[in-house]
């Protein structure tokens, strides 16, 4: 699966977030959600890629690999995701704590809006802030560049400037700290 992507630091959460609102095509859906990144072959992670569970309050949870540049701005991200139920997940969580090691953990509360083909996710990340994420959902054979455009225009409605955006991940701020 294929996505763009952007991501922003955020100064005023509310006004983005109303923002959204008036912008989506469904109503709010709140996630906690609690990221365990695991280590990776070098290989991959030069690549970009990174390896988390992704647990939910309900229990479940989502094996999510992806790969995406470190850059600014809209950046292509190609990722596999496997949905788990609760006892997958406790198991799968021993098995990677074991055999990779855990890099790093994040958790936060994201808003979820949809905008058309686009995921607006707006996001209280512990111990790092205010955040906006788009990801523009891609279809087999949509050129990126369309994915792009659509980024570009949402940021513009939302009130997000060039200078907010973020180039890697909340992983990467974490471990920074």
């Amino acid at each position: 699966m294929r996505n763009v992507e952007i991501k922003a630091k955020v100064d005023n959460i509310d006004e983005v977030e109303k923002k959204a609102i008036e912008l989506s095509d469904t109503p709010l859906k709140v996630i906690n959600q609690h990221d365990i990144f695991f280590h990776i072959p070098v290989k991959q992670a030069t690549n970009g890629g990174r390896l988390k569970l992704r647990e939910f309050e309900d229990d479940t949870g989502e094996l999510i690999y992806y790969e995406r540049p470190d850059i600014q701005g809209p950046k292509l991200s190609n990722y596999t995701k496997v949905y788990l139920d609760s006892d997958r997940r406790k198991n799968l969580r021993e098995v990677l704590t074991q055999s990779n090691g855990i890099l790093g953990t994040v958790e936060k509360t994201r808003h979820l809006y949809l905008v058309g083909q686009t995921r607006i996710h707006i996001d209280r990340v512990l111990g790092l802030g205010n955040f906006m994420e788009l990801e523009v959902a891609l279809d087999y054979g949509d050129d990126p560049a369309k994915g792009e455009e659509i980024a570009k225009k949402l940021m513009k409605e939302l009130g997000v400037s060039d200078s907010s955006l973020l180039s890697g991940a909340y992983l990467d701020m974490v471990l920074k700290k």
